[in-house]
């Protein structure tokens, strides 16, 4: 087994066990909870927009044409965002329509599809170089902490036992790894792949960062708040440039 694939797995398992962090965040008041939470998907949002404007798409320049790079983008972004409308990916679901039952198988299936997706974006970097896989995997860490936490209080409203939404929980999420090795596969198999793969990356990311946690920022309603995820935002990119600059 090559030193990529164990990257890819390593990577993918670390992702994957962020799941355990629902069953902690559930025995800290929501009061403090809360405070944490926003600044961290401030930091996420800031970090998939730097490793998408600054890593991924640049790494795709130098190898493809520009217009394709965009264009592979641009489709990526479309993408994610039919697959967010059809499999209700968030986590504002509409109750008044859906049993609860309902909306926590709802929840794993698209949880499980969202995971592996996130593994075929960390094997498209690592397939692209150790330091661009790496902050890859530091950007979709960030964002999984504050989801994995989400996903598990959906599941507990939904009526699963806190036992059973741990297993259910911590079972979908090893879907990320199925992603790795076959985002590895793929990209071995065919270099056109592996090129391909990393503006879609980047359109998944930008996608992420604007639709689903940028929007979310906006509940920072006093001054303290807003100036603090204004922070965390610029230092996710400034972190990703000076990522950048030691390439």
């Amino acid at each position: 087994m090559n030193t990529e694939l164990l990257s890819i797995i390593g990577a993918t398992l670390l992702i994957s066990s962020g799941s355990l962090i629902g069953v902690l965040a559930i025995s800290i008041k929501p009061a403090v909870l809360n405070k944490f939470l926003l600044p961290l998907v401030s930091l996420s949002a800031g970090t998939m927009l730097g490793a998408s404007f600054l890593h991924l798409l640049p790494e795709s320049v130098e190898s493809m044409d520009v217009h394709l790079v965009f264009q592979l983008a641009l489709f990526s972004f479309i993408a994610f965002f039919l697959l967010e409308r059809v499999l209700h990916w968030r986590h504002c679901h509409d109750e008044a329509h859906l049993a609860k039952h309902t909306i926590g198988y709802m929840n794993l299936l698209g949880d499980a599809i969202h995971n592996f997706i996130d593994g075929l974006l960390i094997a498209a970097s690592f397939a692209a170089g150790d330091a661009l896989g790496f902050v890859a995997l530091f950007a979709i860490a960030l964002h999984e902490i504050p989801q994995e936490i989400g996903d598990f209080g959906v599941l507990l409203h939904s009526g699963f036992t806190r036992s059973r939404a741990l297993i259910a929980n911590l079972s979908v999420s090893l879907t990320a790894v199925l992603g790795g090795i076959v985002g590895y596969l793929l990209s071995h198999g065919t270099v056109i792949f592996a090129s391909y793969l990393i503006p879609i990356a980047a359109g998944g990311f930008i996608y992420i960062a604007s639709a689903d946690l940028i929007p979310e920022l906006k509940e920072g309603k006093t001054t303290n708040k807003t100036i603090a995820t204004v922070a965390m935002f610029i230092l996710g990119i400034v972190l990703m440039s000076l990522i950048s600059h030691h390439e």
